[in-house]
């Protein structure tokens, strides 16, 4: 019998999702990644008796990572268990006002009446929209892959992307159900979740609201790293052998395929198949030509994340979920997109696992301190020193109540340059091409190469995006279409 060889190069969670697929069906699977531990953005941070996740914090669509495993045959409870976090962000405005997003009709209708009964009353309209639209995206473009621009031209894929909203912006999508600008912001803020601005991006992504306000927010129990922790598992359970703290700088072709490719220290992978699970822009033409290529240049990132994580001996007032809205979100915006710099007043994103799971954090909170970051500049520079984001971050938390500096015991800061040397992500941002544009929401890049028939992609940078469930998925897919164009007996 024989079995066909797949080397996967990239161990984030769109690696995992391939390897545990095509191992479950007959395929030898090698998964190579430079860190030291599989996972991707997905990782544990420790700081003292503080546990962390980098990302990602909120966790929807909790099916498609427990699929990966009931599909390979596997039990997903020994591997890591979800709990649903039902009143689960706590959105904090400038003016002091507050507003809870619960994943219950009931409850967010008695929410919202308290700012503005209209909206209140239309919110049943809003949930119908936004089921729509993931219902839409669903059946057409979740669980599918293109390798060339003819398989965007069947007339159902045509008809699902017009009647998803491809021309109407997130921001004017909110603008039809909610009045009040501080619950305008509060939705809108889903536009970061893929990397961009709602003034830009098209209402399609909408979709987020179905996945938070009505399949709910998600936690995995003990961190949400547990679940690239269980995937890596699963993967070593199937016979995956993964190779950690190995780096891929070049390859072998042969008649336009990928016969082998070789680490930085000289180890040689050789394999019938390939996938690139990493940054398509900074690494397809590098492992492929030895160079990162002329079109990423010309190319608009997504943001990147500047990040805090800040051990304490105390316990804030703080909910898992806490978003601290600035006074202008749409000037934070172009700040970032159009002059690449931070806004002085930032809206400020804190998540707090230990408010959900004591045990991780038990003497005091673990605060993951994340404002929305400008990409790296095209020379590869910071737009502002990191000591001066994170003194103005901490100001800014000062002046809403929470004075971090007394209390805090440790801290880790990540920045975009940080993002972009661990992760070779391009200018340091979190979901590769930003969606501002129509043509990079429902064009991204290929799942398959045009130029080397056995070379694949999965991950954030190519179909179908950003944010964990679609990396998975597009690692699923692949691994499907790789069964149909290279069986394996």
């Amino acid at each position: 019998m024989t079995h066909q060889k797949a080397v996967i190069i990239g161990g984030g969670l769109g690696g995992l999702s391939a390897a545990i697929r095509l191992a479950s069906q007959s395929y030898s699977v090698t998964l190579i990644d430079k860190n030291k531990e599989p996972g991707g953005k997905l990782h544990k941070v420790q700081i003292g008796n503080h546990m962390f996740d980098f990302g990602p914090n909120t966790i929807t669509m909790p099916h498609v990572f427990t699929n990966v495993l009931s599909d390979a045959g596997l039990n997903p409870d020994d591997y890591f268990t979800f709990e649903r976090l039902d009143s689960h962000t706590k959105n904090v405005f400038s003016d002091g006002s507050s507003l809870m997003f619960h994943a219950d009709e009931t409850k967010m209708k008695t929410e919202l009446a308290k700012w503005d009964p209209e909206s209140a009353s239309r919110y049943p309209v809003y949930l119908k929209e936004v089921r729509k639209l993931y219902h839409l995206a669903n059946s057409h473009f979740f669980h599918r892959t293109f390798s060339s621009w003819t398989d965007y031209l069947s007339l159902p894929l045509t008809l699902g992307t017009m009647r998803a909203r491809p021309l109407e912006t997130m921001d004017h999508f909110h603008r039809k159900f909610f009045k009040d600008e501080r619950i305008v912001a509060a939705f809108n803020r889903y536009a970061t979740y893929i990397g961009s601005s709602p003034y830009q991006t098209p209402a399609t992504f909408g979709l987020i609201g179905h996945l938070e306000m009505e399949q709910g927010v998600f936690y995995a129990k003990g961190g949400n790293h547990t679940i690239a922790d269980g995937l890596t598992q699963a993967a070593k359970d199937l016979g995956v052998e993964i190779r950690t703290d190995t780096e891929i700088s070049s390859s072998s072709l042969s008649g336009g395929a990928l016969t082998a490719v070789h680490s930085t220290d000289g180890e040689q992978f050789n394999g019938d198949v390939f996938i690139l699970n990493g940054d398509l822009l900074t690494q397809a033409d590098r492992i492929i030509h030895g160079n990162p290529g002329k079109k990423v240049n010309r190319t608009e990132p997504s943001v990147s994340a500047f990040v805090i994580m800040a051990a304490v001996d105390t316990r804030f007032d703080l909910h898992h979920h806490h978003v601290f809205f600035g006074k202008d979100p749409k000037a934070e915006f172009e700040a970032i997109f159009q002059h690449q710099t931070y806004s002085e007043d930032p809206t400020i994103y804190i998540c707090t696992s230990s408010k959900s799971d004591p045990e991780i954090s038990p003497d005091g909170d673990n605060l993951f301190i994340l404002v929305n970051a400008p990409p790296l500049q095209k020379d590869g520079t910071l737009a502002e020193p990191p000591d001066i984001t994170e003194a103005r971050i901490f100001q800014r938390l000062k002046d809403k109540g929470i004075d971090i500096a007394p209390h805090l015991i440790d801290k880790k800061v990540v920045s975009p340059a940080d993002i972009h040397s661990r992760f070779h992500a391009f200018r340091g941002a979190l979901y590769g091409i930003a969606s501002n544009r129509h043509q990079d929401t429902f064009l991204r890049p290929f799942n398959r190469s045009k130029e080397v028939s056995n070379l694949y992609f999965a991950g954030g940078s190519t179909h179908p995006g950003g944010g964990s469930p679609m990396v998975v998925l597009s690692g699923k897919n692949v691994a499907d279409l790789i069964k149909k164009e290279h069986p394996s007996s």
